[in-house]
């Protein structure tokens, strides 16, 4: 093993060799026991409720150091883009969650890993740093606990014996849902995983600029992380986000194939997001947000996801998408940009 870790090369993967069996398993739990074909529309398994998707502009910064000028951050332009803002669960939002915001850019050029849309380049991020899973094996074992019980403690502390359980994974897990979100558009996110930037890897995340307090509301409903985005989106100049990358710069201290591992790299600003006055609440808008897929697979080569989480991500999440569009009954659409 020692020996295994010296030799990591940065910006390299390292498969095991049962991960075609772990990703089929994975998608096997899902299938049975997540996807709720009573409901319709039949949700997502992964972050099911939405609080909205937003247009958006997604403008490559003019001062993008030399070498991150890769795929879209090659050279300063504005891309039109679709937000989602999301929970983790279909639950009420004062309940602790996971967060999610998840970046649909369009018009970009390219041919892409994945050939369902051919426009589009998709950013997925969570309001934590860090992801509680480790590698497949422990993606297979915490899917199995979930099955069971709907609080999987099991999944972190497994048996008596201490030196099974899962404490780092508990402490991630347990900073991830338990997070002050007032405001999604006041929250930061971070990728968790890591991505390619060319021959690099890097993580990514979008950090809200400035210190606006509209939308903070002090009574809490089931819904007031939407009712948060609709008073921050009324008659205002908008919310802005800096998206940020980091590049990776130890293959030991900073791994792929481990997401529970802190980076220690700086963040480096790439490009500003804007999300202008809107309403994004009608019943039309908010029918088009469930329909739409987001994945880390849309992507150009030059931005591939990186790591076992994400080799998992490719398959499961392109299938789960298709079966839940045929149960709607509405076959998959690349969205087109908001018109104006």
């Amino acid at each position: 093993m020692k020996n295994q870790v010296q030799n990591l090369e940065l910006g390299q993967e390292y498969p095991t060799t049962d991960e075609a069996e772990a990703i089929q398993t994975i998608i096997k739990i899902h299938v049975e026991s997540f996807l709720n074909r009573n409901t319709r529309p039949v949700k997502r398994t992964e972050h099911p409720k939405h609080h909205g998707c937003v247009s958006a502009e997604f403008t490559i910064a003019a001062d993008v150091p030399a070498s991150l000028k890769v795929g879209i951050f090659s050279q300063p332009r504005v891309f039109p883009a679709w937000i989602r803002f999301s929970n983790a669960q279909e639950q009420d939002d004062q309940k602790f969650d996971s967060r999610g915001m998840a970046i649909k850019l369009m018009d970009v050029p390219g041919k892409k890993v994945l050939d369902d849309e051919q426009g589009t380049q998709d950013f997925v991020m969570i309001n934590y740093p860090l992801f509680f899973i480790r590698d497949l094996t422990d993606y297979v074992d915490f899917f199995s606990a979930l099955q069971k019980a709907s609080l999987p403690i099991r999944f972190f502390l497994p048996s008596l014996n201490p030196r099974t359980w899962r404490l780092r994974e508990l402490w991630i897990a347990g900073s991830t849902i338990s997070q002050n979100v007032r405001n999604p558009l006041l929250t930061q996110y971070w990728s968790t995983t890591p991505y390619k930037l060319g021959d690099r890897a890097i993580k990514f995340s979008a950090k809200p600029v400035g210190t606006a307090t509209g939308g903070l509301l002090w009574v809490r409903t089931e819904n007031y992380l939407r009712q948060s985005m609709i008073e921050s989106l009324q008659g205002s100049s908008g919310m802005m986000f800096d998206f940020l990358v980091q590049v990776q710069t130890d293959p030991v201290q900073m791994p792929i194939e481990d997401p529970t591992r802190h980076w220690n790299s700086p963040w480096i600003k790439v490009a500003t997001i804007r999300i202008p006055p809107q309403t994004f609440d009608s019943e039309e808008q908010m029918t088009f947000c469930e329909n739409l897929s987001y994945t880390p697979w849309h992507t150009l080569p030059e931005h591939q996801p990186l790591g076992a989480i994400n080799r998992a991500r490719r398959q499961t999440y392109h299938m789960l998408s298709n079966l839940r569009h045929e149960l709607n009954h509405r076959p998959p659409q690349e969205p087109l940009p908001k018109k104006s």
